[in-house]
């Protein structure tokens, strides 16, 4: 059990580094916090700053997480492979509640979704592409957060890895709490929908155009 508290802590210190914070001062002069919704996280710095630097917020996120989970195997190779989720684990709480923004961070998306696929390549995969076709469908992005941990959790519980089911039941709860205020936006009509497809094809085709 010490080690997968270590392997927790260990997780939460790395997730308490926002990679917002470092890409908003760098592109905007500002912190993340006072960008749009204020959420340290890739959408709310790509759809404000740009795609590349919304590209460079994800890429930290998920490499945290990832540098979380292998520390901890690095440390406790002996340990049974949960090891590593009790690190990402960590790493996503680090990243929605830090404690030096007075646990005030991001919803964990990206963290979540790299985790769960890591451990379960299958069922993350499963999980991760469950929450990309919400979005495609219904266009809201805060409707496809909590959906990823809801699904693994689902499919381990099935499975029997209880542990894991649990941890990742906790994520969804915490995803759901994060999105909820857009969420119920749905219905009063002040949660925007975003065309993803739509802003995919409009960035080839501006990149086709200079191109040319």
């Amino acid at each position: 059990m010490k080690e997968k508290l270590i392997s927790c802590l260990i997780g939460y210190c790395l997730g308490n580094f926002l990679t917002a914070e470092l890409v908003a001062k760098k592109y905007n002069g500002t912190s993340s916090s006072e960008i749009d919704s204020g959420n340290p996280g890739m959408a709310n710095i790509m759809i404000n700053l740009g795609f590349v630097p919304g590209i460079l917020t994800l890429i930290g996120d998920v490499a945290k997480c990832v540098i979380a989970m292998l520390i901890a195997r690095y440390l406790f190779p002996e340990a049974d492979k949960n090891i590593m989720f009790y690190a990402g684990f960590g790493a996503t709480i680090g990243h929605c509640f830090p404690i030096w923004r007075k646990f005030q961070g991001g919803k964990g998306v990206a963290t979540t979704c790299i985790m769960i696929a890591i451990y379960s390549f299958l069922w993350g995969a499963v999980a991760d592409i469950a929450g990309a076709i919400v979005v495609l469908i219904t266009q809201y992005l805060n409707l496809a957060g909590p959906v990823p941990p809801l699904v693994f959790a689902i499919a381990m519980f099935a499975i029997k890895d209880y542990e894991v089911a649990v941890m990742s039941a906790i994520l969804f709860v915490i995803a759901l709490a994060k999105h909820w205020p857009f969420i119920m936006g749905i219905f009063d009509h002040t949660t925007e929908k975003t065309d993803v497809i739509g802003a995919i094809r409009k960035k080839l085709n501006k990149n086709r155009t200079k191109d040319a």
